[in-house]
């Protein structure tokens, strides 16, 4: 049972892990699109995960979460050698957003593997990446550089050495690297973002499947005004995240846009418009309605979990402009 939770909660990390990443990254966010399109078919598994009866639910489960993960940790302290749980450890730790954990069970299994597995050392730079803030520091590029240098034709390494080579100001090295990823035969979809994107790169920008940049600063599609009732305020950490997400709600997963906030800003007027898309071509401005959840998460996981508060709204832009969300709903 242990094992079986723990695999579930390793997908929420590797469907979401990315979420902040990109939206903390304003200039290099077009060049996540990618991963989150490499892993939507993970995130569908989150959602399916709702309503299946043999996935925990109610008041009492996120303590039964942290409990098993503590029980994987102190079977670990005597079974210090377990390269495997060291991951595992990991890859939960980065779900309950305890990144500085994830850096030292990771750092331990690169260890044991004299750092010899791209995959391990892909987890964690990601590990790195989150700990730090959402910002690739040198070791973090250092750890993608190394795992590409061991599995050169790595779709995952290819990926964030990219993004490593964008962020030191190389971006011929980082279309290297992603017309290396194109070569593994990605979806049509992840071709063509990648294409324009190493377009871009050599100074083609505009050029690649005829399609031109997108302006810098489109205009917002719905304006939110925020509030937060005095109990979740009182429930919540005070640096609480909280994610503001619309939803086509005949299709609810992936999200058409994500942004995010600290519930230290609200109550706030929020706006959310193309620059938020999720998927490039998938626009806020092609829905004529769509859903919008405001949701404070107590763990900072982009995941809901028991502990969050929520409010939900639906939006018409062509009526109405301008809706009101209040966060004052507790998810059991």
């Amino acid at each position: 049972m242990l094992f079986t939770l723990l695999a579930l909660m390793c997908l929420l990390a590797a469907g979401f892990a990315i979420l902040p990443f990109v939206r903390n990254l304003r200039r290099t966010a077009p060049v996540a699109v990618p991963t989150l399109l490499l892993v939507i078919g993970i995130s569908a598994g989150i959602y399916a995960m709702q309503g299946r009866p043999e996935v925990p639910s109610g008041a009492g489960s996120q303590p039964d979460v942290s409990a098993m993960v503590s029980s994987l940790a102190s079977r670990l302290e005597s079974q210090p050698d377990d390269i495997n749980g060291w991951k595992m450890l990991g890859r939960s730790y980065m779900t309950i957003g305890n990144f500085d954990g994830a850096v030292e069970a990771y750092a331990r299994a690169v260890e044991l593997e004299d750092a010899q597995d791209a995959q391990t050392l892909v987890d964690y730079g990601v590990a790195l990446a989150r700990a730090g803030g959402d910002e690739l520091s040198t070791k973090a590029m250092s750890v993608f550089e190394n795992a590409i240098t061991l599995a050169p034709n790595h779709p995952e390494a290819l990926f964030w050495s990219g993004i490593a080579a964008v962020n030191r100001g190389d971006p011929a090295a980082a279309a290297d690297r992603w017309e290396r990823l194109l070569a593994t035969d990605p979806p049509p979809e992840v071709r063509s973002i990648l294409s324009e994107r190493i377009a871009e790169w050599r100074g083609e920008a505009g050029t690649a499947q005829g399609i031109a940049p997108p302006a810098d600063d489109p205009a917002p599609v719905v304006d939110i005004d925020i509030a937060v009732a005095d109990n979740a305020r009182a429930a919540l950490p005070g640096d609480a995240s909280v994610f503001i997400i619309a939803r086509d709600p005949a299709q609810p997963s992936p999200p058409i846009a994500v942004t995010r906030r600290n519930l230290a800003e609200l109550p706030a007027r929020v706006s959310l418009g193309d620059r938020d898309a999720m998927i490039p071509g998938r626009l806020l401005s092609g829905f004529e309605r769509f859903e919008v959840e405001v949701r404070a998460s107590a763990t900072g996981n982009p995941a809901a979990a028991p502990g969050d508060w929520y409010g939900t709204a639906i939006a018409v832009p062509a009526e109405n402009r301008g809706i009101a969300v209040e966060i004052a709903t507790p998810r059991p």
